[in-house]
């Protein structure tokens, strides 16, 4: 009988012993981890749900819509929670437009809780994909957040202009210079679950707030042709690259800017990386002008008042600066030429006569005066400034190639930028693509005066001479139309001395000559075949003007 009581008294002992352990042990959590576990327990029933913000459309000038967002769905797993993997694999595998065995995979990926299975779904995917039932039952472990996704309409349109993003926001292009206005703000939504993880309630912590919307300068229309036109000479001179801008040199609005190889907005991993590069303003792109330069040179010493568009200068077959020779692109033994006839038969001599009257401060000072050495100012991301020399840098033989465009690097939207100031009466203003954001219109650059309203006259007049009978681009012309432009065809440099197989040939031009409207330049980086602006260049500006005047309604006597 003792014995037995003894025993009663162990059990009875070892029970007090556990029951002042478990009220300890709720003690302790009761006292010290209450909060801590509070917070676990919300965090399984109340879930805070980001509403990423709509960006904004991104519009041609007429209303066209080049990019705009769709509700989207990030779908997510945890394999902690998925019991029966391989049949949960092959239901989302045809959803996801994944293999099974890669859904397998990310569901049954060990010592993780969380796995992102796609991202960026269609709204309708992720509908089916959560009603998805094994057996009778909910799926438990997969998850659709709402999301975003950018599109572009239009595919290839205007790709390097509009740009792209990420997921971080805009990545390219006007997406990354005009990101902040387009990304808008995340709204928040607190989500109350039930023990079945069902919503019992839903609240707005912080509304979303859409991206404001951006409408360009750009035609859709014109820029389709542009794109065409470059299409064509990529398949006719297969080039490096080839870019194209259009432009009013009256407000520098930017009518169309197309570069080539196309890149697919959509798809742009098809491409390769460097084509996603906006050649236009300079990224990946610079180049030596050529004999486009030599307007600059003319209008310089033109309103310096050192020549006159009928000063005469006398040619001669070599001219000999320092340990230089300047020839001309054809042999011809002495002959006297006018201002106009120099910039007529782009003589390389006759821009040097010129420039040497000018002397290399004065030149050197013009050339900034026009805007080169420094960006100028486009609305558009990665301009650069290209590459000046500094008259300290200058050697004896500097002034012998700088006047007609060797020496120096620049971008076709500063030469476009410069060119329009001639088209313009003598105002040098940024060009500009972005219209307004939201519903507030961007006020175009003033821009200042660097030529009076005579001397880009006399420049615009003796441009003409381009077209006519003898001039380097007189199989360009649009019949009717009045027209100034200058072509241009330069050697590329590698490794410190020139190629005689590569070359940059380029044609800049503006229609009617006498007020001008439109205004347009083509430059192709390494054609092959053919290398001279007035026969790759010119006929390509022949193309997108001739489309453009009845476009717009241009009269030839406007």
């Amino acid at each position: 009988m003792a014995a037995i009581d003894r025993r009663v008294g162990f059990l009875f002992l070892g029970f007090l012993l556990l029951l002042g352990l478990a009220l300890t042990r709720a003690t302790y959590l009761g006292a010290f981890k209450a909060g801590s576990l509070q917070r676990a327990a919300s965090t399984q029933q109340v879930v805070n749900v980001s509403i990423p913000a709509t960006r904004g459309v991104i519009s041609d000038r007429n209303g066209v819509q080049l990019a705009l967002s769709e509700s989207a769905a990030e779908v997510t797993a945890d394999p902690y929670l998925i019991k029966e993997p391989l049949p949960v694999a092959q239901m989302l595998a045809p959803l996801l437009g994944q293999p099974v065995l890669t859904v397998l995979g990310k569901l049954t990926r060990p010592h993780t809780g969380y796995v992102v299975l796609a991202h960026q779904i269609s709204s309708a995917q992720a509908q089916r994909i959560g009603s998805l039932r094994l057996g009778s039952a909910a799926i438990d472990g997969i998850t659709t957040t709402p999301d975003v996704k950018r599109v572009y309409p239009l595919g290839w349109t205007a790709s390097q202009l509009i740009g792209g993003v990420n997921d971080q926001g805009g990545d390219s292009g006007l997406e990354y210079a005009d990101n902040r206005q387009l990304q808008g703000v995340n709204g928040e939504r607190r989500v109350v679950d039930d023990a079945r993880g069902e919503a019992i309630s839903i609240d707005e912590v912080r509304q979303m707030k859409p991206g404001k919307s951006l409408t360009l300068t750009l035609d859709v229309a014109l820029q389709n042709e542009v794109e065409q036109v470059l299409a064509g000479v990529g398949a006719r001179y297969r080039p490096r690259r080839a870019t194209a801008i259009v432009m009013n040199p009256n407000t520098g609005a930017i009518l169309a800017l197309a570069n080539w190889p196309r890149v697919n907005a959509n798809d742009p991993g098809a491409s390769p990386a460097w084509a996603d590069a906006d050649f236009a303003v300079g990224q990946d792109f610079d180049y030596e002008p050529g004999s486009t330069f030599k307007a600059i040179t003319v209008g310089g010493a033109l309103q310096d008042g050192l020549i006159a568009p009928n000063t005469e200068f006398n040619i001669p077959p070599v001219l000999q600066v320092a340990d230089r020779q300047i020839h001309d692109a054809d042999p011809h033994g002495d002959e006297t030429l006018s201002t106009a006839g120099i910039l007529k038969y782009s003589s390389n001599i006759g821009a040097d006569e010129i420039g040497l009257r000018l002397g290399a401060d004065r030149f050197n000072d013009w050339v900034h005066r026009f805007g080169f050495g420094s960006p100028t100012g486009v609305d558009l991301p990665g301009e650069e400034g290209g590459i000046i020399l500094p008259v300290s840098k200058y050697s004896g033989s500097s002034m012998g190639n700088l006047p007609f465009g060797q020496g120096e690097s620049v971008t076709p939207i500063q030469i476009a930028t410069a060119y329009a100031a001639i088209a313009n009466g003598g105002i040098l203003r940024a060009a500009h693509v972005v219209s307004s954001i939201g519903d507030k219109a961007v006020r175009p650059p003033a821009g200042h005066r660097i030529l009076s309203p005579t001397t880009a006259a006399q420049l615009r007049q003796m441009l003409r001479g381009v077209f006519g009978d003898g001039g380097t681009a007189s199989g360009a012309a649009i019949p009717g139309y009045d027209m100034a432009g200058k072509t241009g065809t330069a050697n590329i440099a590698i490794h410190g001395r020139y190629s005689d197989s590569k070359y940059v040939a380029s044609f800049v031009g503006m229609v009617p000559a006498h007020h001008p409207q439109l205004l347009g330049l083509v430059v192709v980086d390494e054609p092959q075949g053919s290398i001279y602006g007035g026969s790759v260049a010119a006929p390509a500006f022949q193309r997108i003007i001739g489309w453009a005047v009845p476009h717009y309604g241009i009269d030839p006597g406007r």
